[in-house]
């Protein structure tokens, strides 16, 4: 079996590959708790968030595999297997059964605030040791902030 050559020294080579493979792991279950809360979500609101909760879905799907393309092209093999999500994923997700559409906004807000946190983090460390890895998740950060930015809105008016 032939291992893919990295372009990248053996130590860049390990923060790339952490930050590349919780990134995954995050999108991973983004996608799936997007998926969660679609299926369970009712209320006044139901199908414009019903809708926006399928666009959160698609970004973190189409992003995870262009994550996963960039870790396997840089060498990394991947880990996206169900028990590797399940054992490392820790962003919040929604209540098991039927989920309020002002529920649904909240955990959405709490989900993406924390993946977003968690991606700035991950674009410091990957400043030097790879600015295309850097470049990637500068991306993502900008399309998950666009997405917690209109759950926001749905959340307005509140109290103050």
């Amino acid at each position: 079996m032939t291992v893919v050559k990295s372009t990248l020294p053996e130590p860049a080579r390990k923060v790339v590959g952490e930050a590349l493979q919780s990134t995954l792991v995050d999108l991973l279950g983004l996608s799936l708790i997007g998926k969660q809360a679609h299926w369970n979500i009712v209320g006044p609101r139901f199908r414009s968030i019903h809708l926006q909760l399928d666009e959160v879905v698609d970004t973190a799907r189409s992003y995870s595999d262009t994550v996963a393309e960039r870790s396997a092209a840089l060498g990394l093999p991947v880990d996206g297997r169900p028990e590797t999500v399940a054992a490392a994923y820790t962003l919040p997700g929604p209540k098991e059964g039927w989920v309020q559409d002002t529920e649904v906004v909240q955990v959405m807000l709490d989900a993406l605030e924390a993946a977003i946190g968690r991606l700035r983090e991950r674009i410091a460390v990957t400043d030097e040791p790879d600015p295309v890895t850097q470049d990637l998740l500068i991306s993502l950060t900008a399309d998950l902030e666009k997405q917690r930015w209109m759950f926001d809105a749905e959340n307005f008016p509140r109290d103050h």
